[in-house]
């Protein structure tokens, strides 16, 4: 059946509302078509955000727990220093980020050197139509065809092109930015350089107090029930009355603040190995002991050398070469926008293919230069050499501000270290003393001349010696790392990163085996700055 102009009929086989018009309507009908179809494109566009699902997200908790569990080399033995620091190195997250930002680091170097080169393009098309391309010519001065209509194409024709074009100004500016990216590559080197002498400093302190920890455990609860035996002998005493009463009074208020200090030696140490398990990149709760080292084995320096020290602090610390190629960034910026100002010029050499039989030559060779200036660029320059000036000034306020900081730290670090050493040695005469005093009080107390209240008052002074002593060892070590990394010494072998586990562990043992070290100083004046803090 037939339908008026003008009105509508549905299709009853798909549903679809087809308008059918004559002539008057063509116009409206299009745009009504246009209309439906732009409000189904964005309908259909319109995107709705779904949260992540419970399945996805234990998925992705499952497979990073493998991928934690699975990267991990086997502990077959107690860890001593250089195997924590080399587990540290290579399964460290933290350390494994700055590794990949490195990485990637290369890689945009190695995309900057591809912009160096020309452009070669290769083309090929089809073009095709249901008539002839065809024309007609007509005079200007009386408006008459002059030839019939005419064409020059077929109608289907393929075409194809080979071409090799190269901007001399791009050229230029890609060589400053490949600069720039190689000095970015060197940046993010520093900064996993930095990252490593960190993480060295955090796993000397860690080890070392999880070692502390370890071996005064037995100690600390053999400590404990003395405090606790003690505590009730003193509190019978004083009930019995079998002294005045201040005299046990006295001994158990002792006794209390003996607990109280080895109580808060615990509840620093207790978290040691949890500590030492992060930095290794180990899950905690996997088990694992530490090797227990020697007393009185930290590396001594002789002679602190300030001027030294803070030479070699400013010419190696990561931080301050850091602003060293940031400036070299803002140099070459200056270059590229210097550049800007040149007008660009592009050459371009191509060989070309059309299938056009109309054509008297199909294949040819094509070759052209085009010259361009964007004349806004000289005004917008000034304003750029204004802005890199500005980040020249401000990377000059940081390097002054972060040397500064540099050499407090070296300062600092000596002095942390002399005092360190000192306590170390007050500790080891004190337990060395302590022990003495409980010989003798033994002997005492063989012959009755010492009540067991003083001998077990004696005993636990014994067993706090001894946590003092290995709290001092500890902080020598501390002290030790902290100025090794104020001055910015290297703390991986350079082919670290390459080398297998034990290798690593190998190489670092050969780079911080502890040995005596003399810094000689150039300058009898300054000889001594480092060291008239702790003194």
């Amino acid at each position: 059946m037939v339908q008026p102009e003008g009105e509508s009929c549905r299709d009853a086989s798909d549903g679809v509302i087809l308008l059918v018009y004559g002539d008057a309507g063509t116009m409206t009908g299009y745009r009504a078509l246009i209309v439906v179809s732009a409000v189904s494109l964005l309908t259909g566009c319109m995107v709705t955000p779904s949260p992540v699902t419970k399945e996805e997200i234990q998925g992705r908790v499952s497979q990073d727990l493998r991928a934690i569990l699975q990267e991990q080399e086997p502990i077959e033995k107690p860890i001593d220093f250089y195997e924590a620091t080399a587990r540290a190195l290579r399964y460290n997250l933290d350390a494994k980020v700055k590794a990949m930002q490195a990485a990637l680091a290369h890689q945009q170097l190695n995309v900057a050197h591809y912009t160096l080169l020309p452009q070669v393009a290769v083309n090929a098309g089809f073009d095709g139509r249901n008539s002839f391309s065809g024309g007609g010519v007509q005079s200007l001065l009386d408006g008459r065809p002059i030839l019939e209509p005419f064409t020059s194409m077929d109608k289907n024709v393929f075409s194809g092109n080979l071409s090799l074009s190269w901007d001399v100004l791009d050229f230029g500016l890609s060589y400053i930015r490949a600069k720039q990216a190689g000095d970015n590559m060197l940046i993010a080197e520093e900064e996993r350089r930095r990252i490593a002498v960190r993480l060295l400093q955090d796993v000397r302190n860690a080890y070392w107090r999880a070692v502390s920890a370890e071996r005064l455990l037995p100690q600390v609860q053999q400590l404990d029930s003395m405090i606790e035996k003690a505590l009730s002998q003193s509190q019978a005493i004083l009930e019995r009355k079998l002294q005045a009463p201040l005299t046990p009074l006295n001994y158990r208020r002792d006794m209390l603040n003996i607990q109280r200090e080895v109580q808060k030696l615990i509840r620093e140490l207790s978290t040691a190995k949890i500590q030492l398990a992060s930095l290794m990149g180990l899950p905690p709760g996997v088990p694992f002991a530490v090797q227990q080292p020697t007393r009185f084995s930290t590396p001594l320096l002789d002679n602190l050398d300030a001027e030294r020290l803070e030479q070699q602090a400013l010419e190696f610390r990561p931080e301050l070469r850091t602003i060293d190629y940031q400036k070299r960034i803002n140099a070459k910026e200056a270059k590229a926008t210097l550049l800007e100002l040149f007008p660009s010029m592009k050459l371009q050499f191509g060989g070309y293919y059309n299938s056009n039989s109309f054509f008297l030559y199909q294949n040819w060779l094509n070759y052209a230069a085009q010259v361009s200036w964007n004349l806004m660029g000289v005004f917008r320059v000034p304003a750029k050499y204004k802005a890199i000036e500005a980040q020249r000034a401000v990377l000059d306020a940081q390097s002054l501000a972060l040397t500064m900081t540099v050499l407090t730290e070296v300062h600092v670090g000596a002095a942390q270290f002399i005092l360190a050493k000192d306590e170390l040695g007050n500790a080891g005469k004190y337990q060395e003393t302590q022990q003495a005093i409980v010989e003798h009080t033994q002997s005492l107390w063989g012959t009755n001349s010492a009540s067991d209240l003083v001998l077990l008052r004696e005993k636990v002074n014994q067993v706090l010696a001894e946590v003092r002593l290995d709290v001092a060892q500890a902080g020598v070590e501390t002290a030790y790392a902290t100025l090794r990394s104020a001055v910015g010494e290297e703390a991986v072998p350079p082919s670290g990163p390459e080398q297998t586990l034990s290798g690593l562990t190998d190489s670092l043992r050969q780079l911080w085996e502890p040995v005596a070290v003399a810094l000689p100083g150039a300058s009898r004046e300054r000889q001594h700055d480092a060291t008239r803090m702790a003194q």
